[in-house]
């Protein structure tokens, strides 16, 4: 991993707030407010999908427009559209069992 400034700044931030106003971007409270999870692990996502520049300024530019997309994603949409967590893609299978199954015969 990287060791720069930019990384020990993300250790510091702890809310999804905290990453917005780190990166510059604005936000709705009322967005932010029902998908701060979501939106913090679709980032995680977007940054685990490819490699990273290694020059910072790059990074740090990639960090933002990942961010900013993660963002957007939950503007547009919601959390039970973009399943971001495995609850939500986890599909329902319901099974059928018989009563008369569970009776035991004598």
């Amino acid at each position: 991993m990287f060791d720069t400034e930019l990384e020990l700044d993300m250790e510091e931030l702890e809310s999804a707030e905290d990453f917005l106003e780190y990166f510059s971007i604005e936000y709705e409270m009322s967005v932010l407010q029902v998908n701060r999870l979501h939106i913090l692990q679709r980032f995680h996502d977007y940054l685990s999908a490819g490699s990273l520049p290694a020059e910072e300024t790059q990074r740090r530019e990639l960090y933002r427009e990942l961010l900013l997309s993660a963002y957007n994603d939950f503007v547009k949409s919601n959390a039970l559209t973009e399943k971001v967590f495995n609850v939500f893609k986890a599909q329902k299978t319901q099974a059928f069992v018989p009563l008369s199954s569970l009776l035991i015969e004598s």
